[in-house]
């Protein structure tokens, strides 16, 4: 099963009205049956808040859940505040993950690792604390520094993740020096395969620092051979794991929801509402394909 989504619910405004905003994730499940949990890496999120998302999609939705912060390492001369140390902190986010995990709902929770995080044997040391400390929650794991994937080491990483049970991610970003990896199309787990789309704005991607550059990292629309190379990369993949996970985070410019249904459409998938346009005898009024730039062949 190949399932496409989005990462974050709340900054997709193409695929809700106004009258939604109190409950965009339920208007998100409409169109897509997987989210990335965003908010999760900048504070380990409330349980209640947790159970109300999974109170909030149909039985099939599912959820992955950014590591937080301080779990990769980001928090560099933060520690590991707000809490009294590591122990504390990741406690703190089994609990804040466990209803999901009650529900059902929780495919994996993704630890990205920042850009200076490179193949070393203390970072190696690290990844296997840190997935020790999960105990059976499944982890997707991200590299940012290419070293983990240079000639010599690809297969070895990659060895590594299976050996230590992490789920593979697959990613695509611009090829901007040592902080970006290149697409690394495997499979290290028979159930899951985490896919995340960053788009490809090199210029935008090494603009860290500068008081814009969250609006301009993710700026980038994938174009039609673009998704088409996915489209076939991920049939792929499907063969090696049971659901490849398919997230798009290239929306500094409300790009990712386009892309996202225009790739479901070449799947020849339809949106958990049963189409690209209306819903069948709701009131609702019809929304039309080329919303979403689709070809009227679709």
């Amino acid at each position: 099963m190949i399932a496409v989504g989005l990462c974050g619910w709340g900054d997709h405004p193409r695929i809700y009205k106004e009258a939604a905003a109190k409950n965009k994730l339920s208007a998100y499940a409409e169109w897509f049956s997987v989210v990335e949990v965003d908010s999760s890496f900048y504070a380990v999120q409330a349980p209640a808040l947790m159970q109300k998302w999974a109170d909030d999609t149909p039985a099939e939705f599912r959820f992955v859940v950014k590591a937080y912060q301080g779990m990769t390492g980001h928090s560099r001369g933060g520690g590991y505040k707000p809490f009294p140390d590591e122990a504390a902190m990741v406690q703190a986010f089994l609990e804040s993950i466990a209803p999901l995990r009650a529900a059902g709902k929780l495919l994996a929770v993704l630890f990205q690792y920042p850009p200076w995080f490179n193949c070393t044997r203390p970072n190696v040391e690290l990844l296997q604390a840190a997935k020790a400390a999960m105990g059976e929650v499944p982890c997707a794991l991200e590299f940012r520094h290419q070293s983990w994937f240079v000639p010599g080491m690809r297969e070895k990483t990659l060895d590594f993740i299976r050996r230590e049970g992490w789920i593979h991610t697959v990613c695509d970003e611009p090829q901007a020096g040592e902080g970006s990896v290149p697409i690394v199309e495997a499979a290290c787990d028979e159930r899951v395969t985490l896919v995340r789309l960053h788009g490809r704005n090199t210029d935008g991607w090494r603009s860290a620092g500068q008081p814009n550059w969250r609006d301009v990292r993710y700026l980038y629309r994938y174009n039609e051979l673009e998704l088409k190379d996915w489209a076939d990369r991920l049939r792929r993949l499907e063969r090696l794991s049971e659901t490849v996970c398919t997230l798009f985070n290239n929306n500094s410019g409300g790009d990712a929801a386009d892309n996202a249904l225009h790739l479901m459409a070449m799947l020849g998938q339809t949106p958990p509402r049963g189409s690209f346009g209306s819903k069948s005898g709701s009131e609702e009024p019809a929304q039309q394909l080329d919303l979403f730039d689709l070809p009227d062949t679709w």
